[in-house]
């Protein structure tokens, strides 16, 4: 049992019961943080001393201690019809047989449904970035608290943006474009990063590099510490630690198209036949992703992925029966093989996950530990 864990444990309320009747609570909370996420709703019920230490800081803080913390994917869908933004989280390994094995669970609505926000993840947050609503882009910052599953607003970029590039590295946002430079605001805020610790935005001078610097962003991703932003006619790379700027190899921006994700340095997406492909940067060359063509289909379009903890999670549209839209969704191992470093994929499992009405989209897709 972890010493740290043990001691910060404490009942969740002085006026429930014990948690497990006959043990101390800190032996309880040391035994409980160790079930699995998906476990969580049904244990819930079991007591009100359950329930509230299933909703406690101190419950995921002992998780993390432990080395027990989970990672999960978060989706948000656009639905037809009424072009309301909902977002789900994928529940895997259900205990309860009334429910499919593999399984998306709606959340608590988004407080404001912006088009063209940024995302990112950041501890225990997804942060939902800009945006724009009756095409006026907004400089809000919305954050779902993930393990509560609660909205709340953070402070706000210096300038409205929407469609931008964002990027975690060592703990910062760094935010890129989603707004045009025609003022001296807007200029020097191109590009800013924010500090989840002290709360502030900064501005990142990006003036004297004499960069193309683009409103639309339809890409972005971080690798070897670097944040990359993709625009239509060029993308830029910007290093934090080095607090440079270059522009995105010739190889990179002819075969980056769209949502893609980073695993083991190697950057996914999917080409214009449809096939996902790996793009390594210390060899500035694509490679296709064996082992996987006949389990999965073309990826023409309505396609995402995310590194959910350390594989591969792809996502994607199919017609359904009816008017019916299924969500499927595939998790893939991938490696290195052989002399010339060859990409392979094994395929974990590959099902359905929902249903919405057609003409839905999936908007976002990303990975948050807890």
């Amino acid at each position: 049992m972890s010493t740290t864990a043990s001691t910060t444990a404490t009942t969740t309320s002085s006026n429930l019961p014990l948690l497990i009747p006959a043990l101390p609570d800190d032996i309880s909370l040391n035994i409980l943080a160790r079930i699995p996420r998906s476990h969580h709703p049904l244990l819930s019920l079991v007591s009100k001393s359950f329930h509230s230490l299933f909703s406690s800081p101190l419950f995921y803080a002992t998780r993390s201690l432990l080395n027990f913390s989970q990672p999960f994917l978060y989706l948000s869908i656009r639905f037809a019809i009424t072009s309301s933004l909902r977002w789900f989280t994928l529940y895997q390994n259900s205990p309860n047989p009334k429910n499919p094995p593999n399984f998306l669970v709606q959340l608590l609505p988004t407080p404001s449904p912006l088009v063209g926000s940024a995302t990112v993840s950041l501890g225990h947050k997804i942060y939902v970035i800009g945006g724009c609503l009756n095409d006026i882009p907004s400089s809000h910052v919305w954050t779902l608290d993930c393990r509560f599953h609660m909205w709340e607003l953070s402070p706000k970029m210096s300038i409205s943006r929407e469609f931008a590039a964002a990027g975690v590295v060592n703990d910062k946002i760094y935010v890129i474009g989603g707004c045009v430079v025609d003022t001296f605001a807007r200029s020097k805020y191109w590009a800013e990063v924010f500090d989840p610790n002290i709360e502030t935005w900064e501005a990142i001078d990006s003036v004297r590099e004499h960069l193309l610097r683009e409103k639309w962003m339809h890409a972005s991703a971080v690798i070897n510490e670097k944040v990359y932003a993709m625009a239509d006619r060029n993308g830029v790379v910007y290093d934090p630690r080095n607090r440079k700027w270059e522009s995105v190899g010739v190889e990179l921006d002819s075969g980056w198209r769209g949502r893609a994700c980073v695993v083991d340095g190697i950057l996914f997406n999917y080409d214009f036949l449809g096939k996902i492909k790996g793009f390594d940067v210390e060899k500035d060359s694509w490679k296709e992703l064996r082992g996987v063509e006949k389990e999965l289909p073309t990826f023409l379009a309505g396609a995402t992925m995310a590194n959910v903890g350390g594989k591969l999670v792809v996502v994607w549209e199919k017609k359904g029966n009816g008017k019916e839209l299924e969500i499927w969704c595939a998790e893939i191992e991938v490696e290195k093989k052989g002399e010339d470093q060859e990409i392979w994929g094994k395929i974990k499992w590959c099902d359905v996950i929902h249903k919405v009405p057609i003409g839905s989209s999936i908007v976002h897709c990303l990975a948050v530990t807890l």
